[in-house]
């Protein structure tokens, strides 16, 4: 992989990173799936007028805007706002790099290498070490509902993957088109016509730049590079490097939101770097 497609999957990382402490401002500003919505209306349009669709069957862009929009972040603003802290999603939410792994291995046929599946395990570990202190405080349907996000995040990889050679903006773009009406009609259903009118009503400038920042530098910007990323490498060469979300998601938690960071914690985000330099590493060819 070369150097400058590093320093871009980097870059996503850390704004990724920073988007759950953002995430975390906006459940608490806004009814969760309303924020969700809101953050894929505002990605969408006005650019979807300006941007042609991606060159991709129809069926699999609504299939990754439900997976990524709908799935991915309709779980996780739920669990946030039901007491996940930004640190402990940003770790848990990055399962889906095993997800996507597992996916890719029985839908496509991508068999990792054996040093992608050992920094996998290391990685893994280290989310492990992570996750030991956190965990204790944590009620598990908030949990399970991070898991089921960090799913949907690996089927929205494989759909990537199935699109091929698109436009990574034009996917991006059509794909957030899909997610905010599903959204809104969940949030009317689970949140009530009384809470989204409020918050409606309510909405000022503070929570515009909270979904500013959500539908554009972590949505568009993120996601196009991600999938741009997606096509041009494999799967399990690129997925490990959301490993390193959680120590920019810890990192943000504790800065901006004076979320605890422990020594056990940091040796875990040692075991994660660790993970996945031994995930790109490759065997030398026999002279």
């Amino acid at each position: 992989m070369p150097i400058r497609h590093i320093a871009l999957a980097l870059l996503v990382v850390a704004i990724w990173g920073f988007n759950f402490v953002v995430i975390k401002l906006s459940v608490a500003a806004l009814p969760p799936l309303l924020a969700a919505s809101l953050r894929f209306g505002f990605a969408a349009v006005p650019l979807v007028f300006f941007v042609k669709p991606p060159k991709a069957a129809w069926p699999l862009v609504v299939a990754y805007g439900m997976a990524f929009g709908v799935g991915l972040y309709g779980f996780l603003n739920l669990s946030m706002a039901w007491g996940m802290s930004a640190g402990l999603s940003s770790l848990a939410l990055q399962t889906q790099a095993f997800f996507t792994m597992a996916l890719a291995f029985v839908l496509l046929g991508e068999r990792p290498r054996r040093m992608q599946v050992l920094g996998a395990a290391i990685a893994f570990a280290g989310i492990a070490v992570i996750g030991s202190e956190r965990l204790a405080g944590t009620a598990l349907l908030p949990l399970g509902m991070t898991l089921m996000a960090a799913l949907c995040w690996g089927l929205a990889n494989i759909l990537i993957k199935k699109a091929g050679r698109v436009d990574p903006v034009s996917l991006t773009v059509w794909g957030a088109l899909v997610a905010p009406l599903p959204l809104l009609a969940l949030s009317l259903l689970v949140e009530g016509p009384t809470a989204v009118s409020s918050a409606l009503l309510g909405f000022d400038w503070g929570d515009a730049g909270l979904i500013a920042f959500l539908a554009y530098p972590a949505t568009l910007l993120g996601m196009a590079i991600w999938s741009w990323l997606m096509a041009q490498h494999p799967t399990a060469v690129v997925a490990p490097f959301t490993l390193l979300v959680p120590i920019t998601g810890l990192a943000s938690g504790y800065l901006v939101l004076g979320e605890t960071i422990t020594p056990v914690e940091i040796a875990g985000a040692g075991l994660v770097i660790a993970g996945l330099v031994v995930t790109l590493l490759r065997p030398r060819p026999p002279a």
